[in-house]
């Protein structure tokens, strides 16, 4: 009678084996999640202040301009600027931002009002607004610097949401900047946080292969 009961275990533990099929889409599903688990400890790793030597030049990358002006995340990156040149006020700032469909003027322009505002002289600005992504924002601001004068290679901080500072830093030594520092603005808005660090792991992969 034991036996019996132990041939009918066997038999019907055989019986719930997984499809082969389901095998691979179970594997992949894991493959997947390991790498977004991979990118996303690249993203987190860089998500804070680096600076190296005293750079002269900062670059601001741009984010969403509303109505009222700089949509809070891009008021959490001029805020950390400006914290910043408190004690460096003769720094050259290049904002960089285009203009999209459902935004009032350039980002690069509300960028340049809100730091005058808060006290940063207009002179040292250099406004870029022709650009919609992140690649654009460094490669043309890199042509602004060099028309102004200024070697990209002496180096350069970029300021942005910390989020976003590792595949920044890849880009803009793709473009030719050296001895890159970065200052991490916080995410103040949590919705936006939580949105950016599912979607940089991703936006991470699709510069490394195109943006070039």
């Amino acid at each position: 009678m034991s036996d019996q009961k132990s041939k009918i275990e066997v038999a019907s533990y055989k019986g719930r084996r997984f499809h082969p099929v389901l095998k691979v889409f179970l594997a992949l599903v894991l493959a997947g999640i390991l790498c977004f688990g991979a990118l996303l400890g690249q993203v987190l790793a860089g998500s804070r202040d680096d600076i190296h030597g005293d750079p002269q030049v900062m670059v601001i990358l741009g984010c969403k301009l509303e109505e009222w002006g700089p949509s809070w995340m891009l008021q959490d990156r001029l805020d950390k600027a400006l914290d910043y040149l408190k004690d460096h006020p003769d720094m050259t700032v290049v904002v960089s931002g285009g203009q999209g469909d459902n935004e009032p003027d350039t980002e690069a322009q509300g960028m340049a009002d809100y730091l005058a505002a808060h006290g940063f002289a207009r002179e040292n600005m250099i406004l870029e607004g022709m650009s919609h992504n992140t690649w654009q924002n460094l490669n043309f601001s890199a042509r602004h610097l060099e028309e102004a004068g200024y070697n990209i290679e002496d180096g350069v901080m970029i300021v942005s949401n910390g989020f976003h500072l590792t595949r920044a830093r890849m880009l803009a030594g793709r473009i030719g900047f050296e001895n890159v520092s970065v200052l991490a603005a916080p995410s103040s808005h949590v919705p936006s946080r939580l949105k950016m660090y599912i979607r940089e792991p991703i936006a991470l992969v699709k510069s490394f292969v195109l943006d070039r």
